[in-house]
Order: C-alpha cells, then structure tokens, then sequence
C-alpha cells in the first residue's frame, strides 16, 4: 500500500510507502531503501519483485519527514511507509531537530572532475553502486557501522543527483551518521518504518529516535536508497524525498545503514546553495539512465517531474509542456511546502515517457517570475 507520513508531522495521509522492490530493480547491491532522518519513509510492496535479491525479509519502506516546522516523524501505519521531510529549517519536534549538530567533523565528496560531460559524469559515479558491509547486529543492538567505502558510495549518489540539478555537494558529519546508524538498527530490529518508532521497539535509543524524525528512511540499504528518493513512487503529494536531496539547506547529512534498512539525515542542515528554483529533471543534458535509475520501471515516467522553490509561490502555476512543438500532456499536482522546499508542483506525465534525442520545452506561468527551460534526454548507455 502506499501512504505518506511527515516526521513531527503524524498523520497517516501525509506518508508515501514502498512494500517490498519493484520489478525491474537493475543491478544495484542488495538490501531495501531506507528513510531519511526527518524526511520521509519509502518502502516497496514485497509482491514485486527485484532483479537483485534484497536481503531484508520484512516490508521494504520509504518515508519521507514533513515540514520540519511542525515536527517529522511519520506514522507507519499500517504496512510499510514512506515519509519525506520538512522544509530544512531545523525546527523540527524533538525528534526531528537538529539543534546542537553544527556539522563539525564533515567531510565533503565532491566526485569527478565537474567539468566532464553529463554521460561522463553520470558513468563514472554510477560504476560502483554496490552495498556494503556492516558489522552490527540486532541482537545485542549492536548498531555497528558501515564500512567507509559504502558511506562514500552512498554519498557520491547524493552528491551526483545535485550535481546535475546545478546544486553544490554535501558532506557528511560524523554524529550525525552514528544517530542515522542507530536509527538503521531500529528499523532492522523491528522490521518495521517509522519516524517516530514506539521505544518498545527493540533496540530503541534516543539516538535512533531522533534520526528516525530527522531522516528519510527506506526499507533497503543505503546505495539502493538513493535511487528510491529520487524516483519517489507513492508520495503524491509531497514528493518530499526528492526535494529534500535538492533542497537549498541540505548537508551535512548523515548516513546510516543495516543490510536491509538505511536512515538519510536531511532536516537542520546548513546549506545554503540559494538556487531561486530547482526541477528534476534538471535543465540541459539530462541521462535517460536517470529517468529510471537502478532499472525502476516506470521511473520518473510514472512518478513526475518536480519543480521546487523556496522563494517563487507556485500556487498558482499553470505548466505547458511540449515536444518540437507539440503539446505533451501532463497531470499538474500542487505539492504540500515544507518538503524540502516551501513550494513544489509535480508534472505527471499523461500517456507519454521520455525519449532519448528529445527536447522538451517546459513553461511555467502565472509565476512570478515566469520559469522556462528545456531538458535534453541524453543516453549515457
């Protein structure tokens, strides 16, 4: 089932889930997405099936945290779920608040050279999308850590979808990731999504908790996470996990992450990248491997393209997409603020994907100031 939860924020139809790993799941290493602290769940129904085994036995969720200004943490409700984050201000709840974490002791993975190519960049990064190890384990609630080189390869998919959205990369601190590893730990005890996990739950800290409200977390390890925020399935209304990986404020992140779970700290960063509007996908060259990265079926097809602002009032927009000229019928979703971005709008494309070689001109009106740009799918096969 799908359903959509705001960390702070516990109301069961502001949370988007994933139960179990869609068909088409590509090769990436196995385990399920996770959520990220103060963002939101993701889970994938355990009825579909993935290319690549996941080693998570339960339900496999996403959430993403709502507006970090009335709290994230998600309710699980029933089945698995999937919650994005608040607007990045770090006033969350107690648990979603970052207060105290100034980042210190980060560090910064900037990736390839940024003036290679799209395509090379986009294969360069993507050539080691493996998992990693973990030497934690439930029982004794040990919560253990991922080995160096996982965190870094995690954080390289971060900073690559910025990358193309024209947004500066993002480090990691370690506290923040030794809260996120906590965090993982509950999730893999219970077997279970949720922003704001009962302290009945095994292996529950306050560490943990807090992650839990301040995190987008999945119900798969951390790599294969990354590609299940920016896809978004089942988050309608929020798309939250998306727009807290290009949200203005993020960083430094924490990552943590069991064989089947993973928790992505976005709420009460710093950043401040200052981008008026940010969409996805981003203008000019854009991979076609993006569109459905990891082998998710339907991919940005079926989940939408976003356009996000923290200073331009979208309530209004109206939205014309075309293709050498010709209209290309979208579904406009006004999207609830303080995901990630005071405002968003979702474009769902209506009985069209996108092609290879093909330009599509996108007009955004009754804004102010208007927004227009064109994105060319690139097939950095």
């Amino acid at each position: 089932m799908w359903i959509v939860g705001a960390a702070g924020f516990v109301v069961l139809s502001s949370v988007g889930c994933y139960d179990g790993l869609p068909e088409g799941r590509g090769t990436l290493g196995s385990g399920e997405l996770g959520e990220s602290a103060g963002g939101d769940e993701l889970s994938t129904d355990t009825s579909a099936e993935a290319s690549s085994g996941a080693t998570n036995t339960g339900s496999s969720d996403t959430a993403e945290s709502g507006p970090a200004d009335e709290g994230s943490s998600a309710d699980e409700g029933s089945g698995s779920t999937s919650a994005d984050a608040g607007d990045g201000d770090g006033a969350g709840d107690g648990e979603g608040s970052s207060s105290g974490e100034d980042g210190s002791e980060s560090s910064t993975e900037t990736g390839p050279n940024p003036n290679l190519s799209v395509c090379e960049r986009w294969n360069l990064d993507r050539a080691a999308l493996s998992e990693g190890s973990w030497d934690g384990a439930v029982g004794g609630c040990d919560p253990g850590d991922m080995d160096p080189a996982w965190r870094d390869r995690t954080l390289t998919q971060i900073n690559l979808y910025r990358w193309l959205a024209d947004l500066p990369p993002v480090g990691h601190a370690a506290e923040r990731d030794d809260k996120a590893q906590a965090c993982a730990l509950i999730m893999q005890g219970s077997g279970q999504l949720s922003h704001s996990p009962p302290n009945g739950w095994a292996c529950w800290t306050e560490d943990g908790n807090q992650a839990a409200g301040s995190s987008n977390i999945a119900g798969t390890a951390a790599v294969a996470a990354m590609d299940l925020y920016m896809i978004d399935y089942g988050n309608e209304t929020t798309m939250g996990h998306r727009r807290w990986i290009l949200s203005n404020s993020l960083g430094p992140t924490g990552i943590g992450s069991t064989s089947g779970y993973s928790c992505l700290w976005v709420i009460g960063g710093n950043g401040n990248a200052g981008k008026e509007w940010m969409a996805w996908p981003s203008p000019g060259e854009f991979p076609l491997q993006a569109i459905f990265p990891g082998g998710w079926n339907g991919g940005l097809n079926g989940s939408g393209w976003t356009i996000q602002s923290d200073s331009i009032d979208l309530s209004n927009a109206t939205v014309t997409v075309t293709r050498d000229g010709m209209p290309q019928a979208v579904n406009v979703v006004h999207l609830l603020g303080g995901y990630g971005s005071s405002a968003a709008i979702n474009l769902v494309p209506q009985g069209w994907t996108a092609q290879a070689g093909a330009t599509y001109h996108v007009e955004v009106s009754n804004v102010n100031p208007p927004i227009s740009y064109d994105v060319d799918i690139v097939d950095c096969g």
